[in-house]
């Protein structure tokens, strides 16, 4: 292996490793294992790309850069207490494989199989030999240490766990910076620098920020809101989404027709508790597009339908109903599925409502203020992060093209029905 490897990063540009590091060479041998690799074969936006053409870049990307930052705010931390050093290994390990665990497509796996990521992650760390006998023959308490640290019901108060899983950790650093590139959107544009120089260590031995760096924290959340408004939570995501949960359904729901099928993918759809490591590491997006083209071409209906319009970019429309109240959700469905039957669509395949649910920021894992005396939640010193807590929900009804101008009219006339009530009481 060469002293030196450097990777060329789009976000980082070069990310040096150092093998006479020994720290560093155990990230070089990580990411050349198998697990590791698997992950450029893991789309980091899922089925973003029908949306943002430029949105191809994997988990194996994005897990890099993680390290990097993780690399970065370890140096940071380091000047401020010398004793910190007792968690380079562990800070490392973990923020290189805390994405380890993503299935086909990255997090539209945990919609239509039965996965967690993070569940996956810990147990790849701790039980897949390839993975834990590198981490031990740094410090055998390895694997525990760093999958400790993907349990996401942990109490949010030591430094490491702030790092890796919290509400501003090096995860989300790195992908408000990555996807925002990588969609051609201007949100992301985190000042990285900022909010590492303003890192410091609180009395409880947790990391915060001096006051300093709020400001960096108030652009960073306010651009995570809107990157999940306009990129995570858009309509065209939600639409793919909802195609591939239907084609889920339709094998499961049809399990005794003739479809092709290998024994790996086979295991995540009707098995999931048999699926072990070989199943794991054979199911990535390149499997799993493989046998979407097959069925697109091989199958019975609904399914061959359903996987042309996704392989196709031939989608379903949506239209936003996030502003109806339930009862007029309902009814919006009922008369979408009655023009569904009456086009020779099954309303149960081809129509639905989408409903999301984004919390917004949490303060009970974030950084704590520090100004050198007093100790604060961030929201106690900024009235913008206040109103970032509040959730927020969408709402889209999912349909065929083919009745878009009636759903349109239908949802306008409900609309308007609405603000007719409304006015009506207010005065």
């Amino acid at each position: 292996m060469p002293i030196k490897r450097i990777f060329h990063d789009p976000i980082h540009k070069e990310i040096v490793f150092d093998s006479k590091k020994p720290e560093e060479l155990m990230i070089l041998e990580l990411i050349d294992s198998i697990a590791f690799q698997r992950l450029r074969r893991i789309k980091q936006l899922g089925a973003a790309s029908l949306l943002f053409h430029g949105a191809e870049s994997s988990r194996f990307t994005h897990s890099i850069g993680v390290f990097c930052i993780a690399k970065k705010i370890y140096n940071k931390l380091l000047e401020n207490k010398s004793s910190f050093c007792e968690n380079k290994f562990v800070l490392y390990g973990a923020a290189l494989l805390h994405d380890l665990g993503h299935g086909p497509l990255s997090h539209t796996s945990e919609a239509i199989f039965a996965h967690n990521h993070e569940e996956w992650s810990k147990n790849l760390v701790e039980n897949y030999y390839p993975i834990n006998s590198i981490l031990k023959k740094y410090d055998n308490s390895l694997p525990r240490k760093i999958a400790e640290l993907f349990e996401s019901k942990q109490i949010f108060s030591k430094p490491l766990k702030t790092l890796i899983s919290s509400e501003i950790d090096c995860d989300r650093l790195d992908y408000l910076l990555r996807d925002s590139y990588n969609t051609g959107t201007n949100y992301g544009l985190v000042d990285l620098e900022r909010i590492i120089s303003a890192l410091t260590f609180s009395p409880d031995g947790n990391i915060a920020i001096k006051p300093k760096g709020v400001i960096a924290i108030e652009h960073f959340l306010v651009l995570r809101n809107l990157m999940y408004r306009t990129i995570y939570n858009h309509r065209i995501n939600e639409i793919s989404t909802w195609i591939l949960e239907k084609i889920i359904y339709t094998i499961k729901q049809n399990f005794q027709k003739k479809i092709w099928i290998d024994k790996s993918l086979y295991k995540w759809i009707f098995s999931y508790e048999k699926v072990d490591f070989d199943d794991f590491i054979r199911n990535d997006d390149i499997t799993f597009y493989y046998h979407l083209i097959r069925w697109k071409d091989e199958s019975f209906e609904p399914l061959s339908t359903l996987c042309k319009m996704f392989i196709d970019r031939d989608l379903l429309n949506a239209s936003d109903i996030s502003f109806l109240n339930n009862i007029e959700r309902l009814k919006i469905l009922a008369f979408a599925r009655k023009l569904c039957e009456k086009n020779n669509y099954d309303s149960e395949i081809f129509c639905g409502i989408k409903e999301r649910s984004f919390k917004g920021f949490e303060s009970n894992n974030a950084l704590k203020i520090w100004d050198g005396t007093h100790q604060n939640l961030l929201e106690n010193s900024s009235a913008l992060i206040k109103t970032l807590m509040k959730p927020e929900e969408s709402a889209f009804i999912i349909y065929p093209g083919l009745i878009k101008n009636e759903i349109k009219n239908q949802i306008l006339l409900l609309k308007n029905n609405s603000c007719s009530k409304f006015n009506g009481n207010h005065y």
